[in-house]
Formats: structure tokens, C-alpha cells, sequence
């Protein structure tokens, strides 16, 4: 039986601490808790600078990472990671002052190599929030996961692909 994937299109940043609970947001998938968070904390980096984050990107197999922060990571049915099928995800980071500010991340992926992309970017000791692009909805990483779970399992991966 293959591994759900997570299929998702967000922006990864720093949560702050000032995030609070904000109102329910339903979509296709089906009805989450959110983040309010002030305008004025969306400019705070991650703690990692963004030079170190490249430098963990490129440590993970089957990952390629250009300098101006663009990345694409792909599995394919050959590959020792593929129990759940072929998966990609594309990103792009941003940095602000030399620290890595945000993360675009379109694509689908089982949750153990998410968490190895996270990994990347200094979770879990930086706490961190996941905004909902189409959306433009915050969500706590929980609700991130089970909305990513949720896409994954009606197929929404396969949509997020480059054709």
C-alpha cells in the first residue's frame, strides 16, 4: 500500500509569538482553525541564515538547489524513497539581511520527507506557520499537516505537478 502524500501550495515562515487563533476557514477540503498575525511580524526572519539553508537543501538526495534560492525536489518510481509514488516539490526561499525570511513551496510529498525539508530550514527549533497561498490563510504546522493530508488524499497532487 503506498504512503499518503501531502499536497500542498504554501509560504513557509517564522511564526511569532504574537500569532493568535483567528476564524475557520473552509475550503474543499474541509473546515480549519487559523492564525491572526500582525502585519508587522510577517518581516521577521527564521533564526538560519539563508546561505546555511541552501547548504542543507543541497545535503538531501535528490534535491537541487540554485544560489538565488529557487529548488526542485523529485522522487520518481525508482528511487528508495517512492513507496508513495512519484512526488515533487518546488520551492523558492527568500532572505532578508542574510537570514532566510520565506519559503514558496508548491507540490506533494509523504510527511517524513517534509519534515526532512523542514529540517532543512531549522524546524523543529524554530517554531513556524504555513500560509495557505490561494487562500492566504495562516495555519499552525498541526492544521498545515492535516490540510496537506487532506489534498493528498483526494489526489491533489498530482495537479500541483509540472506537466
Amino acid at each position: 500500500m503506498n504512503t499518503p502524500l501531502y499536497a500542498f501550495e504554501i509560504t513557509l515562515q517564522a511564526r511569532p509569538a504574537e500569532a493568535t487563533a483567528g476564524p475557520a476557514l473552509a475550503d474543499a477540503w474541509g473546515t480549519w482553525p487559523t492564525l491572526e498575525v500582525p502585519k508587522a511580524t510577517l518581516a521577521t526572519p527564521l533564526t538560519i541564515g539563508f546561505d546555511a539553508a541552501l547548504e542543507r537543501l543541497g545535503a538531501i538526495e535528490r534535491l537541487y538547489a540554485e544560489p538565488d534560492g529557487s529548488f526542485v525536489w523529485a522522487c520518481s518510481r525508482s528511487t528508495p524513497a517512492a513507496d508513495a509514488g512519484s512526488w515533487q516539490v518546488d520551492g523558492n526561499a527568500a532572505e532578508r539581511d542574510g537570514r532566510l525570511l520565506l519559503v514558496n513551496l508548491k507540490g506533494s510529498c509523504p510527511a517524513a520527507e517534509f519534515d526532512r525539508l523542514l529540517e532543512a530550514f531549522g524546524w523543529p527549533a524554530q517554531p513556524v506557520m504555513m500560509q495557505l497561498v490561494r487562500a492566504a490563510a495562516f495555519l499552525d504546522e498541526a492544521t498545515f499537516r492535516n490540510h496537506a493530508t487532506a489534498r493528498g488524499l483526494v489526489g491533489d497532487g498530482k495537479t500541483l505537478r509540472p506537466t
